[in-house]
């Protein structure tokens, strides 16, 4: 197991696994907790399902184990379960929106000028020439 990689514990695992899909038909599923912690991983970083380590599994595997258990709702309902489980957030998220502003709002045509106090206007020197 490499450290960079996210991996779920026992403890956590064994939280989610009662709310994880026993209906389904065919083959058997692959390992749930690699395939879950691959999820997570692709998740986080912010990179594309192609750029998945190896260590997960094929990367088909979890972009369609994503896919469907997000059209299931599964999802959504292992997160509800999750946060009514209660105690203190291990994390907290802070929302990251960023907004644009006009052109002009810093102050007009060449941005913000700082124009100094009358009293410092009358003591400097000129500066146009005669």
């Amino acid at each position: 197991m490499i450290l960079d990689h996210f991996w779920l514990t026992d403890a956590q695992f064994a939280k989610i696994a009662p709310h994880l899909p026993t209906d389904t038909r065919g083959k058997a599923r692959v390992d749930d907790r690699r395939v879950i912690s691959g999820i997570v991983h692709v998740l986080k970083s912010g990179g594309r399902w192609i750029d998945a380590p190896p260590d997960y599994g094929p990367r088909k595997t979890l972009y369609n184990r994503y896919v469907r258990w997000a059209a299931k709702g599964v999802w959504v309902d292992l997160f509800q379960a999750l946060a009514q489980a209660g105690g203190p957030p291990a994390e907290v998220l802070i929302d990251s929106s960023a907004v644009k502003a006009h052109r002009s709002a810093s102050g007009g045509k060449g941005g913000r000028k700082i124009t100094p106090s009358g009293v410092r206007v009358a003591d400097a020197p000129r500066k146009s020439m005669r």
